[in-house]
């Protein structure tokens, strides 16, 4: 007697066993070299920018490259500024200092100078700022306006210091009864401070989004696995 011949499973058995791995299996292989792309699973610096380490310190030259070109706007604003004339007198004895003319707008002229001055200086630092680092990034942006604020006071104090003396009642006795002389620098409306933080954020902001580098379109999957 001969033994029987099996007979060959159909051809759908065969199918079935064939080399595609089942449907979990790509869970497992496929999305594990998806997971090590190189600059994502790794925290590396790789195609996404420098490292949050180097946007803070690259944030801290900013701060303290705008807190020093204050300097620099505080002599701008001492030099451009107008003059507001005072006129000293003796009353009764007594000195007395008043301004020479009642209707003048130099003293407006006085705040309205030192917040164009730092409008036009936030325009310049958001150009320049984002010529050196186009990636733009918070850092970058709390940076500009910190170092704005602190710049303009820089300038607010430094051009008091610069001008006229502050004593006005010395200084009507120095130079005599009658005489106009010219009265301190004086930065009534404070808001012109964030003139600088202002102007350089918004214009950063605006260049950022018009020429910044634009983030890659993710890539998708057909339903047949071709990539779209």
């Amino acid at each position: 007697m001969t033994a029987p011949l099996t007979p060959p499973p159909p051809p759908h058995e065969q199918s079935s066993h064939s080399a595609w791995p089942p449907a979990g299996a790509g869970d497992g292989v496929g999305a594990h070299h998806h997971a090590v792309a190189p600059g994502s699973a790794h925290g590396g610096e790789g195609e996404d920018g420098p490292g949050m380490r180097t946007e803070l310190r690259e944030a801290a030259v900013i701060t303290v490259a705008l807190t020093l070109g204050g300097a620099l706007l505080g002599v701008l604003w001492n030099w451009l500024a107008p003059r507001v004339p005072l006129v000293g007198d003796v009353v009764d004895g007594a000195w007395v200092v008043y301004l020479k003319d009642t209707e003048g707008e130099q003293s407006v002229g006085v705040d309205g100078t030192f917040t164009l001055l730092a409008l036009a200086f936030g325009v310049v630092s958001a150009v320049v700022v984002f010529l050196v680092r186009r990636r733009g990034g918070v850092p970058g942006v709390v940076a500009l306006g910190v170092g704005g604020l602190l710049g303009s006071l820089l300038a607010w104090r430094l051009g008091v210091w610069l001008g006229p003396a502050q004593d006005v009642l010395a200084h009507a006795k120095e130079v005599g009864q009658g005489v106009t002389f010219s009265a301190p620098l004086k930065l009534a409306a404070k808001g012109a401070l964030l003139a600088w933080s202002f102007s350089g954020v918004l214009v950063h902001l605006g260049l950022t989004a018009l020429f910044g580098p634009r983030d890659p379109e993710p890539v998708g999957y057909g339903p047949h696995g071709e990539v779209r």
